[in-house]
């Protein structure tokens, strides 16, 4: 059965058994991934899956319901497990959004990467990989080589005369390149997206990845203490993904950051703007509408670092008595609404790479960061993480470091942000969103070299 027969169906039979406000949720991901491990395929993936949700109000109280078929059956067995559930769940019934004007005129689609094939695909990452052997002598593996599109497609419609679609799509190569100089082994990861597959160069690829592992042979031990830090653009994006969940209403709302009772404050340095854009060209995240139906916009989270909003859904804005956001977020059809960014990113500066640690005397360079999820406390903003990078002297990057610690607080690190690059770049899509940020440069932490 098709989506809008099956919704049509759905919505007559709901309001026949005294359903109100009911909504339907589509999902559809499409998927393909590969590993190659020793110029042979290690791992291939291929999937589909389409889903619906479903949430109505039954007697006054709302139920929810879901299913990966549409078909006669599954109108009836959505139906009839929404009304058994609806009479389980306590609390205030969630409303349902009842449409806006403002929609944005915009399709995330690249029909580029609908026309590539999988053999091309697969030939793409199999001559980047033979290529990082052929870079350099001392690569001695690549435990990791692999490439991955998807395609996400969303629906919403609800009897209220809502009625949305949106998709957007995507791929991108990944790979852990291993290096060897005497007894010494360094790694580092790769991380590359794209719309367009014909658009990417294999030699360049090849290159950046190699040198970025190569960079950390030669380490030295350099004294422990409070160093002025450059934190480069994967690293601080890695650490904003963390501490991302702080700037939610639900979070606030529910006691769990220190950013309770902050709006319109400095909760950072000048230097820090803190934007969310659903409306990026090339975000993972980008879409028109939230999960809820609202309209998404670009929104100033942080300007010239005073807090000038929260991500809110529909329910952490009625309770606040503002309107939503546009960040109601369903991780899955499975999944209630909760509330997540988008595409957040520190907005870049006006300061070259290079520039941003000319002037230092002694410093730390952080390139790479490891446990976050487990060093990293995002309700009192203390972490405290393994982290890899270089000494740098009189302007000039003398060494890398070896292994080394830091530790600091993310609240505090916000107001000693000194500079913001240009270097803007964003982390691999997880939980958190498609999080981004230019280098940074920190008037100080605390570093532990072993």
């Amino acid at each position: 059965m098709d989506l809008i027969t099956f919704r049509n169906k759905l919505f007559a039979e709901g309001e026949k058994i005294g359903l109100s406000d009911i909504e339907l949720y589509y999902e559809k991901q499409s998927g393909f991934g590969c590993q190659v491990s020793q110029g042979e395929i290690d791992d291939y993936r291929s999937s589909t899956v389409s889903a619906v949700s479903v949430r109505g109000l039954y007697q006054g109280k709302m139920g929810y319901a879901y299913t990966e078929k549409l078909d006669e059956d599954s109108v009836s067995f959505l139906l009839s497990n929404l009304k058994e559930n609806s009479v389980l769940i306590e609390g205030d019934p969630e409303k349902l959004f009842t449409g806006d004007t403002t929609y944005e005129k915009l399709d995330f689609y690249s029909p580029a990467l609908l026309e590539t094939t999988i053999e091309e695909k697969i030939n793409f990452l199999k001559e980047v990989t033979n290529k990082i052997y052929e870079y350099d002598k001392r690569v001695v593996q690549t435990s990791y080589a692999s490439i991955q599109d998807q395609l996400v497609e969303k629906a919403i419609f609800n009897n209220n005369g809502l009625s949305l679609q949106d998709r957007n799509n995507f791929l991108f190569v990944m790979f852990l390149v291993v290096v060897k100089e005497d007894e010494e082994i360094k790694s580092d990861y790769y991380f590359k997206l794209t719309k367009d597959l014909g658009a990417m160069d294999a030699d360049e690829i090849a290159k950046e990845a190699v040198e970025k592992s190569l960079r950390h042979l030669g380490g030295k031990p350099y004294p422990n203490k409070t160093y002025p830090i450059i934190l480069n653009n994967s690293a601080s994006a890695g650490l904003l993904a963390v501490f991302s969940p702080t700037f939610s209403a639900k979070s606030v709302q529910d006691n769990q950051s220190r950013l309770k009772g902050k709006l319109d404050t400095m909760i950072a340095s000048k230097a820090i703007t803190l934007i969310d854009n659903p409306h990026l060209p090339d975000g993972i995240k980008s879409g028109t509408f939230d999960s809820e139906g609202v309209p998404t916009r670009k929104l100033t989270v942080v300007e010239n670092g005073i807090l000038k909003s929260y991500f809110h859904n529909l329910k952490t804005a009625e309770k606040d008595g503002v309107k939503s956001t546009g960040h109601g977020n369903k991780s899955s059809y499975k999944d209630s609404i909760g509330v997540s960014p988008s595409n957040f990113y520190v907005l870049p500066g006006d300061t070259s790479y290079e520039d941003l640690y000319k002037d230092f005397e002694e410093g730390i360079m952080i390139t790479r960061l490891s446990g976050l999820h487990s060093g990293a406390d995002h309700v009192s903003g203390d972490f405290s993480l393994a982290a890899e990078g270089f000494y740098i002297k009189d302007g000039k990057i003398l060494s890398p470091t070896n292994q080394m610690t830091i530790a600091g607080n993310f609240f505090e690190l916000l107001h000693n942000v000194e500079s913001v690059g240009t270097d803007l770049e964003f982390t691999p899509a997880d939980f958190y969103g498609y999080i981004g940020s230019p280098s940074l440069k920190i008037k100080g932490l605390a570093v532990t070299i072993d």
